[in-house]
């Protein structure tokens, strides 16, 4: 399925292309146009729409919040928009891309489609903009937050590495062709599902932030946070994980010489059909420290619920706060 996005611009293109051919990232300059959007776009809400727009509509929560407060605010807003439009160009190709669906275990390892690409070039930029917002204010938003934004930003960049290689060809071709090898594009829009629990846990910080902690509204929207973040992040991230991991250890005891199947436009980028073992590594580092991430986040979650709706035990009168119990 070709990328649905307006066409790349050439003199950015040219601009780029050298220290992406340098960095082994072939296919970015084809989506440059794309990341640099993303990342415009949501530093333009962070910077410039978020806290003139909270200010108008809720002026009294937002005027009051601490400097530190504002800026998490901010974040949020960002977020939200991110996630709201990166989950729902997810699911439309997984749903819209025939190709895609279609892939191979060839395919799935180094094959390409112009929608998956957009995905992940949508993605990219909005986690190099949230890098950078880290790095800025780290002391607000701490070590974990800046392990999420570089681990992020590092698995949806790999997806458009192209490795050159010399590829030695069949032995009655007197010749030996420079070919370039694809790598994780089918996976860009599996992983990017995790963003689903994303505005639930938006919603649940901004009732905070409102004076509307505690209520019946906060509770069904923790109810659902934990339902949709156990079953996207916890289930449907360990069942990809499971599965990505399957096809790493069949595409690294692959048998080139045996031609599995794929068309020639998905292909396009395809040559040796192997994996360098550091880029195998440094992609499943990335996924193993999300998912340890996820699993911290969770217990985070699930105190944090219990804290706003279930009541200390008593003990003789008294509560286990050492405040007494109310005649």
């Amino acid at each position: 399925m070709l990328d649905p996005f307006f066409a790349p611009i050439p003199i950015l293109m040219e601009a780029v292309k050298p220290l992406c051919d340098y960095l082994s990232l072939k296919s970015l300059p084809l989506h440059i146009h794309e990341i640099l959007f993303a990342f415009g776009f949501y530093h333009i809400i962070f910077e410039y729409l978020a806290p003139p727009l909270s200010s108008w509509f809720l002026p009294k929560q937002y005027k009051q919040l601490s400097y530190e407060s504002k800026l998490r605010w901010n974040m949020h807003c960002a977020s939200m928009v991110q996630c709201c439009n990166i989950t729902m160009l997810a699911l439309w190709t997984i749903y819209s891309d025939n190709e895609r669906r279609n892939m191979n275990l060839e395919e799935r390892m180094w094959g390409y489609t112009g929608a998956a690409a957009l995905v992940q070039a949508l993605a990219t930029g909005y986690f190099l903009f949230d890098l950078v917002v880290m790095v800025r204010y780290l002391d607000v938003f701490g070590l974990g937050m800046l392990a999420h934004a570089l681990s992020c930003l590092i698995t949806y960049t790999l997806g458009f590495v192209r490795l050159d290689q010399i590829q030695e060809l069949p032995t009655y071709l007197p010749i030996q062709l420079e070919r370039e090898r694809p790598i994780f594009n089918y996976y860009g829009c599996v992983f990017m599902l995790y963003e689903l629990s994303t505005p639930f846990l938006n919603i649940h910080w901004f009732f905070d932030k409102m004076g509307m902690t505690g209520t019946r509204a906060q509770l069904y929207n923790g109810i659902a946070l934990l339902v949709v973040f156990f079953s996207c992040r916890l289930v449907w991230g360990a069942y990809s994980s499971f599965n990505i991991y399957c096809d790493v250890w069949n595409a690294l005891h692959f048998d080139r010489s045996v031609k599995i199947g794929g068309t020639e436009e998905m292909m396009q980028f395809a040559g040796g059909r192997s994996l360098p073992m550091w880029l195998v590594v440094l992609y499943m580092s990335g996924h193993v420290t999300l998912q340890a991430l996820n699993v911290f986040w969770f217990g985070k979650m699930i105190a944090a619920v219990k804290k706003r709706f279930v009541k200390a035990p008593q003990q003789n009168g008294v509560q286990q706060n050492g405040v007494k119990k109310k005649a």
